[in-house]
C-alpha cells in the first residue's frame, strides 16, 4: 500500500484529500501538532504528531513513501496583518518546508512525488488580465510570500523527487472555508459583493480541488506549478449573483470598499483586488472538472429544504450540506 503523508492534513483541503485518498486505498498519514485532537478523521487515516518546523518524530515515515503534500501554514485570515503576523505566517511555511527537505534528504526510499501548495494570490492584483502559470508574481505581501512558499520545498528536486506546485483559488465547500461565511448574510437578506464587485475571483469546488491534487499525484509526467481554479473564473458581483439565486434571496447589499480596508486593514487588498486566473496546464494535462461553472457547484453544495416562511431567516429555504452556524465574518474568509 502506497504511503502519502500530509502536512496541514487536518485543515479543510487536507481532510477531504485525505478521505479521497484513503478510500483510493493509500495509507495516509495526517501530521498534526496534536494528534489527540485531530478528531474525526477518515477510516484509513491516522495522525501522528510534529512540531510544524522539523521532521522530528514523523521522518522516518518519508523513506518509502509515495508522496508528502505539504498544505501546512498559518491562516492568512486570522487577524490583522501586523508585521509580527505576517512574519509568523510567513515562517509557518518556510519551516514546514523546510521540514519537508530535511525528511526527504535523509530517506534511503525518496518519496516520488511531493506536492508544494501554492496560492493563486502568487501573482498579485492582476485587474482584467487572463492570468496562466506563465505569468510572473505579484510585488505584494501574498505574492512575495507565495514565492518563498513554493521555494521552499524546490532543494528536492536536486535530491531526484518530483514536485508539482498547486497555486489555489477560493474553496468552495459545504464544510469550512469561505463559503458557509459568504452565505450567511444572505439568509438575513443583506447579501451583495464586495467594494466594486469588478474583481476576478478564482474559485474551485473542494471536489476538484481534491481531484486535481490526486490526478497531478498519480501522472508522472506532472511537475512544476498548477492553477487550481475552475475554468470560468467569475467577478465578485457574478459570484454574490449566483449565490443570491442558489439561496433565492437577492443580492443587493454591496460592502463598500473603505469599510472593507477601515476593518480589515492590509488584508481588505484579498478581498477587494483578484486574478482572472485559469486553469491552463491543468486542462492539457486532460483534467477534467466536474463543476467547471459557478452557478452548478453552488448548486451541488446547498440542498433545499421545505420553505415555510421565505422571509424568516431562521427557516431558510437553501441550507449547506453541512450545519454551519456563527455570524458573518468577512475578516475570517479564507483566500
Amino acid at each position: 500500500m502506497k504511503r502519502i503523508i500530509i502536512t496541514g492534513g487536518t485543515g479543510l483541503i487536507g481532510r477531504a484529500l485525505a478521505a479521497e485518498l484513503a478510500a483510493a486505498g493509500y495509507e495516509v498519514v495526517v501530521l498534526s501538532r496534536d494528534p489527540s485532537r485531530a478528531g474525526g478523521l477518515p477510516p484509513g487515516v491516522r495522525a501522528e504528531r510534529w512540531d510544524g518546523r522539523t521532521p522530528q518524530g514523523w521522518g522516518p515515515l518519508a523513506d518509502g513513501a509515495y508522496a508528502i503534500v505539504n498544505l501546512a501554514g498559518e491562516n492568512l485570515a486570522g487577524g490583522r496583518w501586523t508585521a509580527a503576523r505576517k512574519e509568523r505566517i510567513r515562517q509557518s511555511r518556510l519551516n514546514a518546508g523546510r521540514a519537508v527537505v530535511e525528511a526527504v534528504r535523509a530517506a534511503e526510499r525518496k518519496p516520488a512525488v511531493v506536492v508544494q501548495a501554492s496560492g493563486i494570490g502568487y501573482y498579485g492584483p492582476r485587474g482584467d488580465e487572463e492570468v496562466t502559470e506563465d505569468a510572473p508574481p505579484g510585488s505584494d505581501f501574498l505574492g512575495r510570500l507565495a514565492v518563498e512558499w513554493e521555494a521552499s520545498t524546490a532543494p528536492v528536486e536536486a535530491l531526484g523527487v518530483r514536485r508539482v506546485v498547486i497555486r489555489t483559488g477560493v474553496v468552495l465547500s459545504a464544510e469550512g472555508g469561505a463559503l458557509p461565511r459568504l452565505a450567511l448574510p444572505f439568509r438575513f437578506f443583506l447579501g451583495g459583493p464586495l467594494g466594486s464587485g469588478r474583481q476576478w475571483t478564482p474559485w474551485i469546488h473542494i471536489a476538484d480541488e481534491v481531484g486535481a491534487i490526486r490526478f497531478l499525484l498519480e501522472h508522472e509526467e506532472a511537475r512544476g506549478p498548477y492553477n487550481l481554479a475552475a475554468p470560468h473564473p467569475v467577478t465578485n458581483r457574478e459570484l454574490a449573483r449566483a449565490l443570491g439565486r442558489v439561496l433565492r434571496r437577492p443580492a443587493w447589499l454591496p460592502v463598500p470598499a473603505p469599510a472593507l480596508r477601515l476593518a480589515l486593514g492590509e488584508m481588505s487588498a484579498v478581498l477587494l483586488t483578484g486574478q482572472r486566473a485559469v486553469p491552463k496546464r491543468l486542462l492539457e494535462a486532460g483534467f477534467a472538472f466536474r463543476f467547471p461553472a459557478v452557478g452548478a457547484a453552488l448548486r451541488d453544495l446547498f440542498s433545499p429544504v421545505p420553505q415555510t416562511n421565505s422571509r424568516n431567516p431562521k427557516t431558510d429555504n437553501r441550507v449547506l450540506h453541512s450545519d454551519q452556524k456563527g455570524k458573518p465574518d468577512i475578516c475570517r474568509l479564507i483566500f
